[in-house]
């Protein structure tokens, strides 16, 4: 329980974090941004994404608020995907529209995640297909298919992946290779539910080292580079939001025994 709590807390600080950015510096705050120029008010949506970020992540904190705060988060990221993220999927190239869906789709399912974690006799009453086992199992493929495009991505843009592996670590072809065969790996895996769990965490480590190993030392060596600072903001966000999904399988009983209880 106490890794839970802990997984859960992050989760619920990062959310606050990626507010707080939202609120200050829009454009370092990849979950929230890009709102297509053409949406009327975009400023203000993004203003929105940020203020409810923040609420949300206090909520998450709150024990007697916990659920209207996770069912607030899951609609609001939910409604960002269908209304901001997936249209462009359609125009824009498809590289750079899978780069604007999946990694929002992962808090999505992380959002999902603590939803059902939370949900009530009211939610398991008139919202039970979003609340109960199956649902679990729908944000679980959701993160799958998300490791399988970032996997791809390491072989799609090799010279980029390559570029960003530390240079003390030798044979940076291998790792790019290495790393992205392991993302597909383990989305496969927890598509497919073959020791699904280990596969969870071990790609939620890989994203932590990742951060660790990659952007953590790029931005801490002065980096004014705001492509850099938003893509360290973006991974640190996925950590959040991937380990809320391997704890996930970690805790199966303790969802099914609420939903039994229910």
């Amino acid at each position: 329980m106490r890794i839970a709590r802990i997984v859960h807390a992050t989760f619920a600080v990062t959310m606050i974090g990626l507010g707080t950015i939202g609120l200050f510096q829009p454009d370092f705050a990849p979950i929230w941004n890009p709102v297509p120029a053409t949406v009327p008010a975009r400023a203000r949506f993004l203003y929105l994404g940020a203020l409810i970020s923040i609420t949300c992540g206090i909520g998450l904190l709150v024990e007697r608020v916990a659920i209207i705060a996770a069912r607030l988060l899951l609609a609001t990221l939910l409604l960002w995907l269908i209304l901001f993220r997936l249209p462009n999927f359609l125009h824009a190239p498809v590289f750079e529209a899978c780069w604007s869906v999946f990694p929002l789709a992962v808090m999505l399912a992380a959002a999902w995640i603590r939803y059902v974690w939370f949900a009530a006799d009211w939610d398991r009453m008139h919202l039970s297909f979003i609340s109960g086992n199956n649902s679990l199992r729908i944000a679980h493929v959701l993160y799958g298919l998300c490791l399988i495009f970032f996997g791809t991505a390491h072989f799609i843009d090799l010279k980029d992946t390559v570029s960003l592996i530390p240079n003390w670590l030798p044979g940076h072809l291998f790792w790019a290779y290495f790393t992205g065969c392991t993302f597909v790996a383990a989305g496969v895996a927890i598509l497919i539910g073959f020791h699904a769990g280990l596969a969870a965490a071990l790609s939620a480590l890989q994203i932590s080292l990742f951060l660790l190993l990659v952007w953590i030392p790029i931005v801490g060596a002065g980096s004014k580079d705001s492509f850099q600072w938003s893509e360290t903001i973006l991974n640190a966000a996925l950590v959040a939001g991937a380990w809320v999904i391997a704890d996930s399988y970690r805790g199966a009983s303790r969802f099914a025994v609420n939903n039994r209880s229910a």
